[in-house]
């Protein structure tokens, strides 16, 4: 059965693939019920505290990866044991990028503004490998004729050209193109040409004695979040959960501030 599903489903030597991103995105779903059901004081579920230390559910996240990656390394990419460490890994890395704004800023900031990177990069993850599934690849020489393989010079050099356009983008401060660039080549070009965010690398290093292209940029930047952060946000409100609201200062004893 499981022959079958990979010749006429998956494309062959990607039935792993497929079974990490499955195991990936379930593990976040279901981590990211479980954590609101405990945050809201219902069900059975409660913080793991053995001695007063509250062990995050990174900690398993980290040891999964590690036998899931080693295993899957070992195994191949053919075989049940592929298809088992494959599961072992998504469910490892589902939980680890689940608190990924934890490691990145050594705190527990699940539930605030900060928080939100954690569910920015699981969509990021999800999306790539899906991507990659769908037959987009940053190396996808398998796809090319018996003529154009005899000429790799010319393969090399495009993927240089992408990967600096991907660099040109990253330093814009477009991190997200830049990641999606790596797979497909237009977003990178976008994001390459395009104006840079106004705090990025680039900004500081070219648009520091353009006054006008600074101006355009932070407007742009401005418009850009206007429009967006909206709606993102509350998507990553729906799969991930409203932060915690900071109550803004009030006054003091006696009415002083």
């Amino acid at each position: 059965m499981g022959h079958w599903f990979q010749q006429n489903i998956v494309e062959p030597g990607k039935l792993p693939l497929l079974l990490a991103l499955s195991a990936f995105v379930l593990t976040f779903a279901v981590t990211r019920m479980i954590t609101r059901m405990i945050r809201a004081g219902k069900g059975p579920f409660r913080n793991i505290t053995p001695g007063g230390v509250h062990v995050h559910h990174v900690v398993p996240g980290v040891v999964l990866s590690v036998v899931g990656g080693f295993g899957a390394v070992a195994s191949g990419h053919h075989g049940l044991a592929a298809g088992i460490f494959a599961v072992v890994f998504g469910v490892g890395a589902g939980l680890v990028l689940d608190e990924f704004a934890l490691i990145l800023h050594l705190d527990d900031v699940y539930w605030t503004e900060e928080g939100r990177q954690s569910v920015e990069v699981v969509v990021l993850t999800a999306s790539l490998v899906l991507l990659v599934l769908a037959g987009f690849s940053p190396l996808g020489v398998d796809e090319l004729s018996g003529e154009e393989q005899q000429s790799r010079l010319g393969v090399v050099l495009t993927y240089l050209f992408n990967f600096g356009l991907v660099l040109i983008a990253l330093f814009k401060g477009k991190a997200r193109m830049a990641v999606v660039g790596t797979l497909i080549p237009f977003i990178a070009l976008i994001g390459a040409i395009r104006l840079a965010r106004p705090a990025s690398l680039w900004a500081k290093r070219f648009y520091r004695r353009r006054h006008r292209a600074r101006a355009r940029a932070v407007l742009r930047a401005y418009h850009h979040d206007v429009r967006w952060a909206g709606p993102r946000r509350r998507f990553q409100d729906l799969i991930g959960g409203a932060p915690d609201r900071t109550p803004l200062p009030g006054p003091g004893p006696g009415g002083e501030t």
